[in-house]
């Protein structure tokens, strides 16, 4: 009885985790992604491309 007590409880957990998820991806007002780590609005895609064309030029040189 308090293993199926135990089972339903992670189960129940898990559901609402995974409805939570859904929820956020589609009535989110926050700029990024849904999964709430933060690395999406981090990247920098200038540095990144300033720093494969130092690369390249280094190289090339």
């Amino acid at each position: 009885m308090v293993q199926e007590i135990i089972i339903f409880l992670v189960f129940g957990l898990a559901t609402f985790y995974v409805l939570r998820l859904g929820y956020k991806s589609f009535f989110t007002k926050e700029v990024g992604c849904a999964k709430g780590c933060g690395a999406c609005s981090t990247i920098d895609l200038k540095k990144i491309e300033q720093e494969i064309k130092a690369k390249h030029a280094s190289v090339n040189s």
